[in-house]
């Protein structure tokens, strides 16, 4: 096993604004093992700041010519969702190893595409749940899976982000057009049910009401109003693997601590979190009714906010790739997520309860 760091180039790299800048880039400052090699952004003044501003030896304005940089090993993709597929089939056909926001692509199609791509490339790939693998989420997991609780029976989350609320700032409008991929749905939702079926197992069958609350919203500072056309607010009822029943709520335009509270036969498990972002965000704690084994502490020391649970899942994702383990989330998750996702918009749409099962044999 080589000890040189594993060169990493970051596409959608900017020292102003974004998510590489609030929780990439610091978390990075955490893990030796990884170095930041290239960065690439849409225009070379753009790319140049930020190369400067987080110390990458290369600069790109082609993200696809970063991609392709014999010299980078791991490209990570953290430009807007309908860039996604370009750079990340250009960087599998290269041979390396991908780390992809979530969510993965626009729809299913183009998520079953790239998945296909990552297994005929053999790489290494993860999908940003960051979420689902916070160590506070996998600890909730073991304690579930080895009865701290009992059996679990009910589960009610209350699951919140300030995006989609009255009021969008321009980098975001884009998120408000379902046809990106980028929503509500997508985002707070997928990180939401990514966690439910961390904790508690499958979805076996789920009804949901998507709802539109606010359908104009005005982009802050131009005075321009845009249609939204994607949920703003989701309710989603569901059974799952082994019998626990749970009513989920993603709420938009909000800031409110996270609400996950599990009761079992033998008592009650909670997941406590705040962050404006939503709950993947941030720090997360798990406290039980019963005595139970202490939530394991990070080795990641000194990072805040954004940073916590995407610096684990970068650090997690290198341990794979140098040990050839595959513990990550990845572009298969990303399959399964969409998947579930598209069937609870089916079970809003038609006003039904949808059996996976069924809905997985009927998507694939």
């Amino acid at each position: 096993m080589s000890d040189a760091p594993l060169r990493m180039g970051f596409a959608g790299a900017n020292a102003e604004r974004g998510w590489a800048r609030d929780a990439h880039f610091p978390a990075l400052s955490a893990l030796p093992g990884l170095a930041i090699h290239a960065v690439s952004a849409r225009t070379q003044e753009i790319a140049d700041g930020a190369a400067e501003a987080f110390g990458a030896a290369k600069a790109y304005a082609d993200s696809l010519e970063m991609a392709r940089d014999p010299e980078v090993d791991v490209v990570a993709v953290t430009v807007k969702v309908p860039e996604h597929r370009a750079i990340v089939l250009a960087a599998l056909e290269a041979g390396k190893h991908v780390y992809c926001e979530w969510p993965l692509a626009v729809d299913l199609a183009e998520t079953e595409e790239l998945a296909a791509a990552a297994r005929r490339a053999g790489t290494h790939v993860a999908i940003g749940l960051q979420g689902g693998n916070a160590v506070a989420v996998r600890h909730a997991s073991k304690l579930v899976r080895e009865g701290a609780i009992g059996r679990p029976l009910t589960l009610r989350v209350v699951s919140s982000t300030a995006g989609w609320g009255a009021i969008a700032p321009p980098h975001y409008a884009y998120l408000q057009d379902r046809r990106n991929g980028a929503t509500l749905a997508t985002i707070a939702g997928g990180h939401t049910v990514a966690m439910v079926e961390a904790v508690v197992g499958a979805y076996e069958e789920v009804s949901a009401r998507n709802s539109i609350l606010r359908g104009r919203v005005e982009i802050a500072g131009t005075g321009e109003i845009v249609e939204r056309t994607c949920a703003d607010h989701m309710l989603i009822h569901g059974r799952h693997v082994g019998g626990c029943v749970s009513s989920v709520e993603i709420t938009a335009g909000e800031n409110t601590p996270l609400r996950f509270e599990l009761r079992g036969t033998e008592g009650t498990l909670e997941i406590r979190g705040h962050h404006p972002g939503g709950y993947q965000c941030g720090d997360l704690t798990v406290v039980t009714s019963p005595a139970s084994e202490p939530q394991p502490v990070s080795s990641l020391v000194g990072l805040e906010g954004a940073a916590i649970n995407v610096g684990q899942l970068h650090a997690d994702f290198a341990g794979d790739i140098l040990n050839g383990t595959r513990t990550v989330p990845d572009f298969e998750v990303a399959v399964r997520l969409t998947r579930l996702l598209d069937a609870i918009e089916t079970a809003s749409a038609e006003g039904r309860s949808i059996p996976l099962a069924d809905y997985q044999r009927e998507a694939s």
